[in-house]
């Protein structure tokens, strides 16, 4: 038997992508002369055999991307690209990949940092958003499935780790233009907006003073349209004969935006002597979605008194087709603005005391700001519930999952019909009943993150253990959430007022559920002219200080960590076993908030909270070279995901029952207790995980391999919401009584849940040159995941896991030889828990329906032509979505009764690189 055992220095240079074992630059033919003739392997099969590279020679499990140049990851978008990998799958927002999902556990699950260094995001909890990050600016994605103790930014799901380039490791001067022209097939879906975009970027890196000061730069721009058709029903309600499920409303929209983001990446390293190397990086992005959203609101519910439901055909306990006469419908012109900004800092240095002892230090800063602007705007062809004209309308449910199509009785484009006003009794006290003619969302997030880490390592000759380090790293964490909304009403009010000539725009197609045309009018200009009178809704409404908190949490974690490289059964074997012991300081500041049932003024009261705890987390990750090309790989861990941040906020909504305080000694049941309350728990430990990791995997060739792995994660802490026990101690009771007891129950989330997820993932990359020397330059990656989880509610009840699809398919065709590159791809995941946009931007929980996404790609190299004056440009035509995949939901799962369906178009890029 051949023995393979490769060196900690072969180990190391090859996961950095700087050489590899399998030879990824070059093939190599012997001529007659003895001399080499090189075939150097560019573009996405070099980025393949970098990405095959990093997977064999760590000793963790991963998964990799890796890109040829700066703005040359394989596809346009990080989130794209990292769906692609085995285990992973993305979920859409408005049409793009976004959040990700590892194995089974969705964003709150998984961790992502930037070049090692742990992420804020925009969200209002850890989750990242993918589409924030520009491809352009990150040249390798490493996905850790199985943590080591080093890894201080660990997950259940796992860790992504975004990396930029490093100068001194490009070896020479590189000097990258590109641009995309953007184009989606749908045309502009509303008059002000476009259907095309562009993006462009600038990639330098050099090396100065003998290769001991290296310089990075990249910038990327975008603009990037979308277009939307959109389905959306608000529920359906048991109220037909025999309890049929009936359409209760609907809000449908045509939808288009624009993505505009900037991105700034600097990276500075300097290594005067073989002994220190310093590294300094910095990136900033400016991001901004802004949307336009018009549609109709159709309020079907038979509770109004104003309609008369008509059900005429039913289906499996749905009525699929009814008639709903004298509907008071809202037109809604709406504008959302979504804006960002991401600073994140990194500085590292490190230095080799001698021989045998290394230390290193990092500390790292990052921020975000994030704010949502979201304007609604009402016409309608009467004020409150009871004026007006009602609309006549028939619908049909599609039996394709896309929604209904409706035929009404009204000219919805006439602009002396519809004027601006509201069709409900949907305003509050502020405004009166009938006073609510729009409504502004503006909630603010702020997210802050501070680290340190040292780390010292000794290098140990002649042993089983090649290597020990151990270190400590401190976090500080706080983030913010302000939410604040407004109502707004007309000036003129009670008065209905017709769309002024310079604010009005023609109309907008709803064709696609058989509305017709709608009035279109500028709703953001109307609302910067002054035209309403705004109300804080917070003055009457406890949920808006609800949603008000500060989450702090200071972190210190220490670790050792083990490096094996050691024989077993015969057998080369390396790896490492270690442990975290992670110390948590957490606290939130929030509000406990009331409603005076006289005024219905909300009564608002600071409130604070917080606990301290310590968590143990060993792990082992053992390889065995069972050949030169085949490793058996098996993995021991104890991991954890914090909580989500918004459970952990200290405000809630209380209530003091001044009846239940009429007696003379506390009660023994707090149900009878005169103090109740709904909100978060300051006090939530981490969902602990303990799983289990065995993979095989075998590599024939420098571009090709296959793998399987099996893994099981038994999951503990998991949160649910119920009732705990809280302290009401600072809480003033009205009428300053007395109260009997201080404490309550609160309806809130906690520890309290089991769970369990099993899984099998199979991988294979197969070049066509191992079947046949015709074939070369052909090749396929293929993936396919199984999962199967276990997860019972407190009543017994069976729970999916969110993010959890059980089948998750990756392929990707591709061609790339003599300059010519095509690729086609192909990802598909099965129904999963997702979560969704609601009221008041309130995230929902929603049943994703499957979906199989097609992406293309073709292409040609210059630099193999025998042009001279082309040599460095590359030519790409890239196509998104070509099927016109759907995202799709449903209400409580019944797929009978679908929530969204959103169809987005193919988009289409046309690209130009040039590499000087």
């Amino acid at each position: 038997m051949s023995m393979f055992k490769p060196s900690i220095l072969t180990i190391a240079l090859a996961t950095a992508g700087l050489t590899s074992m399998s030879g990824f630059a070059a093939e190599q033919q012997t001529t007659a002369n003895e001399d080499l003739e090189v075939i150097e392997v560019k573009g996405f099969r070099r980025s393949l055999i970098q990405a095959i590279d990093t997977k064999r020679f760590s000793s963790s499990v991963v998964e990799a991307i890796s890109a040829e140049d700066i703005g040359k990851l394989p596809d346009s978008s990080i989130a794209e690209s990292i769906a692609r990998l085995p285990g992973l799958a993305a979920q859409r927002l408005d049409g793009r990949a976004s959040s990700i999902t590892i194995r089974g556990m969705g964003e709150d699950f998984s961790t992502t940092t930037f070049n090692g260094r742990e992420q804020v995001s925009i969200g209002d909890n850890r989750g990242v958003e993918y589409d924030l990050y520009p491809s352009e600016v990150i040249s390798e994605v490493v996905v850790y499935k199985t943590p080591d103790a080093s890894l201080t930014t660990q997950g259940i799901g796992g860790t992504v780790d975004l990396r930029s380039t490093r100068p001194l490791s490009a070896g020479e001067q590189s000097i990258t233009a590109n641009v995309r022209f953007e184009q989606n097939e749908m045309d502009a879906v509303n008059p002000e907006m476009d259907n095309k975009g562009y993006r462009g970027s600038f990639g330098y890196v050099d090396q100065f003073a003998d290769d001991t000061i290296g310089v990075a730069f990249a910038y990327a721009h975008m603009e990037s349209p979308n277009q939307e058709q959109r389905w959306n029903a608000w529920g359906y309600d048991p109220s037909g004969a025999d309890g049929d499920l009936r359409l209760q409303g609907a809000k449908p929209y045509a939808r288009s935006s624009e993505l505009t983001r900037d991105s700034f990446l600097g990276v500075l390293e300097f290594a005067p002597s073989d002994k220190l190397h310093i590294t300094a990086d910095a990136m900033y992005v400016d991001f901004e979605d802004k949307q336009i959203l018009r549609g109709i609101e159709l309020p079907l519910n038979s509770g109004r008194a104003d309609t008369n439901y008509e059900t005429l055909a039913t289906n499996g306990g749905v009525v699929t087709q009814g008639q709903v006469n004298n509907i008071k419908t809202l037109v809604r012109n709406d504008v959302n603005f979504r804006t960002a900004d991401l600073l994140a800092l990194g500085f590292n240095v490190e230095y080799d005391i001698n021989d045998s002892w290394q230390v290193a230090a990092d500390v790292s800063y990052s921020k975000v700001e994030r704010d949502v602007w979201g304007l609604e705007s009402y016409a309608a062809t009467g004020r409150g519930d009871n004026e007006g004209l009602g609309d006549n309308l028939q619908y049909r449910l599609d039996s394709g999952m896309a929604g209904a199509i409706f035929t009404p009785t009204l000219d919805y484009s006439d602009r002396d019909l519809f004027q601006l006003g509201a069709a409900r009794t949907w305003g509050s006290s502020a405004v009166g009943g009938d006073g609510q003619d729009g409504f502004l969302n503006r909630p603010h997030v702020e997210d802050e993150l501070a680290s340190l880490k040292l780390s010292a390592k000794t290098f140990i000759e002649n042993s089983p253990i090649s290597q020990v380090e151990f270190g400590v790293n401190y976090s500080s964490r706080e983030k913010d959430k302000q939410d604040t909304g407004e109502y707004l009403r007309l000036k003129q009010y009670p008065e209905m007022v017709r769309i002024p000539d310079e604010y009005y725009l023609g109309s907008v197609s709803l064709d696609f559920i058989g509305m017709g045309d709608m009035i279109a009018y500028d709703s953001l200009a109307l609302y910067n002219s002054g035209a309403y009178d705004s109300f804080n809704q917070a003055d009457t409404d406890t949920g808006r200080w609800a949603n008000i908190w500060t989450v702090q949490e200071d972190i210190l974690t220490a670790y050792v960590k083990a490096d094996l490289d050691t024989e077993l059964f015969g057998l080369p074997a390396r790896g490492n076993v270690g442990l975290q012991i992670v110390n948590t300081d957490q606290s939130s500041d929030g509000y406990a908030v009331d409603s005076d049932p006289d005024t219905g003024l909300v009564r608002v009261q600071s409130n604070r909270a917080g606990d301290k705890y310590t968590e143990f987390l060993p792990s082992l990750n053992l390889n065995l070279s069972l050949t030169e090309d085949q490793m058996l790989r098996f993995g021991l861990a104890r991991t954890m995901s914090r909580s989500r941040m918004d459970r952990m906020n200290a405000s809630n909504s209380y209530s003091f029952d001044a009846a239940k305080n009429n007696v003379t000694t506390p009660p023994t049941n707090l149900e009878n207790s005169p103090w109740s309350a709904s909100g978060g728990n300051p006090s939530l430990r981490p969902v602990i995980a303990n799983q289990i990791d065995l993979s095989y995997e075998y590599y024939f060739s420098a571009e090709g391999y296959f793998a399987a792995a099996l893994f099981h994660k038994d999951i503990e802490d998991w949160q649910f919401n119920t009732q705990i026990v809280g302290d009401f101690a600072d809480v003033d009771t009205p009428n300053g009584e007395v109260p009997i007891t201080n404490q309550g129950l609160v309806s809130a989330w906690d520890n309290v849940g089991d769970a369990k997820v099993s899984g099998l993932e199979l991988t294979a990359t197969l070049p066509g040159n191992i079947l046949s020397d015709s074939l070369e330059g052909f090749g396929t990656v293929i993936s396919a995941t199984f999962l199967d989880s276990s997860l019972d509610n407190l009543n017994g009840e069976k729970e999916e896991i969110p993010g959890l699809s059980d089948k998750v398919y990756n392929w990707t065709l591709y061609y790339e030889n003599y300059g010519f590159q095509a690729r086609v791809s192909m990802r598909y995941r099965s129904d999963f828990l997702g979560e969704v946009n609601g009221l008041s931007l309130a995230r929902t929980t929603v049943v994703v329906a499957e979906e199989t996404i097609w992406d293309a790609q073709i292409g040609y190299d210059f630099s193999e032509s025998s042009i001279e004056a082309l040599q460095g440009l590359t030519v790409s035509l890239q196509a998104q979505n070509l099927t016109d995949e759907p995202f799709v939901t449903y209400h409580d799962g019944n797929k009978a009764t679908v929530r969204d369906y959103q169809s987005y178009g193919a988009n289409y890029l046309l690209g130009f690189a040039y590499k000087f």
